[in-house]
């Protein structure tokens, strides 16, 4: 990205998101997108998600996740915003 800097963030999602393909779902908005990153299941039932790139596509990848895949049911998004120098090169479900 020409050495500028990006954002990126942490999510928690929170809902009815394993099981309903929630992970498929965000990695192929990101991959729209142009947004690198991870997406992977936690213990308690919740999706973790670090996502990195422009804060515009970012903030419309934050609007698809809300609204989530079709069987799933999201209830809340947490974020914690930073800024970073390193580049990834995809966007991957963690297993």
């Amino acid at each position: 990205m020409d050495g500028l800097t990006q954002k990126i963030f942490r999510a928690i999602v929170r809902g009815r998101v394993q099981g309903v393909l929630y992970r498929d779902f965000a990695r192929s908005k990101a991959r729209a997108l142009g947004i690198v990153g991870t997406v992977e299941n936690l213990k308690d039932g919740s999706v973790e998600i670090y996502a990195q790139g422009d804060e515009k596509k970012l903030q419309q990848f934050l609007e698809k996740l809300k609204r989530g895949s079709f069987f799933s049911k999201v209830e809340s998004i947490e974020v914690a915003w930073q800024e970073t120098n390193t580049q990834r090169e995809d966007f991957v479900i963690v297993y």
